[in-house]
């Protein structure tokens, strides 16, 4: 039996699980598209920008582990692809970009939309090949495959038009059943032997949890039980488990809060799990670290560390926790615990309905619709100040799931990665914060929505403004530089302009009633919200010399609004 390449790449990824295909139509990449439709295991989502193809792929990678697809046609088509692509790269998840490329006789020739596509995705992908021949598809496609798998990461492909009509004498690349996610592997049992001995020298012990515990909650609430150690968490890995668990103290940094921070630089020892956390200035730096992650190149590289473990999360913990005695000692723990409970409650005071202000405080509407969202909802948070809106203010159940740009840290990417999230269920609720600059940025992929009948929740937080980068600036003691302002337009207007539905808010009383309209929406829907351009979030800690610096900023923006010169800033 013969197939073209196009039906032969379409009955593989049909056949390893793969849902849908992202993308643009363009003529490169017509043999691929018809394929598709004629192929019912597979769903076409067009969007209206390649970038939002490669969010959504790398949406679903995110999510489940499991490959993602995404393509775009010649030349641009596919250059687009690149930028979204960054996201599965840097947060390490499976995904396969195709892209046109000019018909082979012309390749070489300085040909229409004609650039090396091999080469421009050699940065984002783990791979990246072209393919040059019929006969040379079925190992290649395979390669890719597994590669995007193997070294969890993009792999991509860029074949010409004649290659994807071309026909090859095989109906199915052989060893499918090896195209997978990796799987865990347990450490040496003397690295295990090695912690379990240093974690016995150690009086106060602070956990620190990434990403990599996905799957190992139980072992972390049974490691915390043994230790009576606090559990803390990168922003990535908030939702592992419930936020009023007894042990899961909060985040870390910015995206979290002080009794995390104080937490890891009190303890004598601090065991990273899972986690490559870049920011290394909220990390201790005493060496008394014990470090446990499948990637080797990661050990020891943000915070030193006294030993490293090579190995999964949950098979490492499972084996340490067999070695340890439990402890009875919690007076550190204890105290943890109550560094925390005033923390939540300058959270709550923030999120109070009873605050009052000339605009709706953004920590007022990101609790509120906490409190109002589906038991497994997922929550989709787009990059700059809302971040630090949502993720601090959100109180996660255990069941629901939070994505966004993550390492990547780009604006402008929640609606892309939301429409990808969403198509793998449509009846789970999808909810997406988003700043009123990042939305802008590719708004257009809320009519991707609109045409597929995704049914994703969009607030916009709108501050009239690049929030972070005005905080940023304050936070330097400089006035707010032109441009970090902005106008908007009526999103609510925007959304049902696009076929979905618009909701807007401008007031606290107005918040129960708008957000329960707003999330039983059947569609797609936005809630245009008008927050306070003010309000500063809240960090683990302000010194006198940054609390100062804020000070001058804010006199500085003063005088030069009183003077007229406000352009000078």
């Amino acid at each position: 039996m013969s197939l073209t390449v196009a039906e032969l790449l379409t009955r593989t990824l049909a056949e390893i699980g793969v849902s849908h295909v992202f993308g643009i139509v363009g003529d490169a990449l017509n043999p691929f598209t018809d394929a598709l439709r004629r192929d019912d295991r597979i769903g076409w989502v067009g969007v209206r920008h390649e970038e939002g193809a490669a969010l959504a792929a790398a949406g679903q990678a995110k999510l489940t582990g499991r490959l993602a697809v995404c393509c775009g046609t010649t030349g641009p088509g596919g250059n687009h692809l690149v930028a979204g692509l960054y996201e599965a790269r840097k947060d390490h998840a499976p995904v396969l970009a195709i892209s046109g490329g000019v018909p082979s006789a012309k390749r070489g020739l300085d040909y229409h939309q004609e650039d090396d596509p091999v080469e421009l995705f050699r940065d984002v992908s783990v791979y990246s090949e072209l393919v040059a021949s019929p006969e040379q598809a079925p190992g290649v496609i395979r390669q890719a495959i597994a590669e995007a798998y193997g070294r969890k990461g993009v792999a991509h492909l860029s074949i010409p038009p004649d290659v994807f009509s071309a026909k090859v004498e095989i109906d199915a690349i052989p060893g499918l059943a090896t195209l997978r996610p990796r799987p865990a592997f347990a450490p040496a049992e003397g690295e295990i032997d090695r912690a379990a001995l240093m974690i016995a020298e150690a009086e106060k012990i602070a956990v620190f949890c990434g990403e990599g515990c996905r799957g190992a909650e139980v072992e972390l609430v049974q490691l915390a039980e043994r230790l009576q150690a606090p559990l803390m968490h990168t922003f990535r890995g908030k939702d592992l488990l419930p936020f009023d668990n007894a042990y899961w103290i909060g985040g870390v940094g910015m995206i979290g809060g002080r009794p995390g921070v104080d937490a890891l630089h009190d303890a004598d020892l601090m065991l990273m799990v899972g986690t490559d956390y870049p920011y290394s200035e909220y990390l201790p730096q005493h060496g008394k670290v014990i470090q446990i992650d499948e990637r080797a190149e990661a050990l020891g590289r943000r915070a030193p560390a006294g030993l490293g473990v090579v190995g999964s999360v949950k098979p490492a913990l499972a084996r340490l926790i067999e070695r340890l005695p439990q402890r009875s000692d919690s007076a550190f723990l204890d105290k943890v615990k109550a560094d925390r409970a005033e923390w939540n409650a300058m959270l709550d005071e923030k999120a109070s309905p009873s605050r009052t202000g000339h605009r709706l405080h953004p920590q007022q509407l990101a609790r509120a619709i906490s409190d109002r969202v589906a038991q497994d909802a997922i929550w989709v948070t787009d990059t700059g100040e809302v971040t630090l809106w949502a993720a601090n203010w959100f109180r996660q159940n255990g069941r629901q799931r939070m994505t966004g740009s993550f390492n990547n840290g780009a604006v402008g990417t929640g609606m892309g990665i939301a429409n990808g999230v969403q198509a793998l269920d449509p009846a789970r609720q999808v909810v997406l914060h988003a700043g009123d600059g990042g939305f802008t940025m590719l708004c257009s992929e809320f009519m991707t929505a609109v045409e597929h009948k995704l049914p994703v929740k969009v607030v916009v937080y709108d501050n009239s403004g690049w929030g972070l980068v005005h905080l940023e600036m304050e936070g330097a003691a400089l006035p707010a530089a032109k441009g970090t302002e902005f106008p908007n337009m009526d999103f609510a207007a925007f959304a049902r302009a696009c076929g979905g539905e618009g909701f807007s808010v401008h007031t606290t009383g107005e918040l129960p009633g708008t957000i329960e309209s707003w999330l039983s929406a059947p569609g797609p829907a936005i809630l245009h919200a008008m927050v306070d351009p003010d309000e500063i979030p809240a960090m683990p800690h302000i010194d006198i010399g940054q609390a100062a610096r804020f000070g001058i900023a804010r006199i500085r923006e003063a005088w030069l609004s009183l003077t007229g010169r406000e352009n000078e800033a």
